[in-house]
């Protein structure tokens, strides 16, 4: 289903409950472009990011907690 900005703007309460309800998402154009769209919540995947840690942070965690935090500050900078 597709619908105009100027139909979305005369109408919008009908078409977001209608977006509720449905199954698949309502296409909005603008001139017959796509440019938006409103789905049902649960239509939509929660992005997962997958964190990476530099191998350089993994060994300072690895290594025993020393005394002096210049020499952790410099560590982690490295040759910047």
């Amino acid at each position: 289903m597709s619908i105009t900005i100027k139909e979305l703007h005369r109408t919008t309460g009908e078409h977001v409950r209608r977006a509720g309800s449905l199954k698949t998402p309502v296409v909005i154009t603008d001139h017959g472009k796509p440019v938006a769209v409103l789905a049902n919540l649960s239509l939509l995947r929660p992005k997962r990011r997958k964190r990476i840690l530099l191998p350089e942070f993994e060994a300072l965690m690895a290594r025993p907690p020393g005394n002096d935090l210049q020499d952790d500050l410099d560590a982690v900078r490295g040759d910047r």
